[in-house]
């Protein structure tokens, strides 16, 4: 298993593509699909939906029956590209698509 990167996400793929936009704040942000398959379409509307929602910044966490936060840590979710089904992990400005 790769060893993942200080910000959790796993090492960035050689083929890895980037498409990169600006938050509703204008704050840099970008989505990586760290396996190299995805149209460059649906990436671009994964990242305007993404922006729409509102979901790149730091976002805290706390674990159930836990009583601290932790500022930063990874969301992850799955999203259906095309009819492909992938790991969907957002660190703060950064959304990172990983195969299974």
């Amino acid at each position: 298993m790769a060893e993942q990167e200080d910000s959790g996400l796993p090492p960035l793929a050689p083929n890895a593509q980037i498409i990169e936009g600006r938050t509703r704040r204008g704050k840099a942000c970008r989505v990586v699909d760290n396996t190299g398959t995805v149209a460059l379409e649906e990436l671009q509307n994964l990242l305007q939906d993404l922006i729409e929602q509102d979901q790149f910044q730091p976002l805290g966490l706390s674990m159930t029956g836990g009583n601290t936060i932790q500022i930063g840590a990874p969301q992850t979710a799955h999203v259906q590209l095309g009819s492909d089904l992938y790991r969907l992990i957002v660190v703060d400005y950064e959304a990172r698509i990983e195969g299974f």
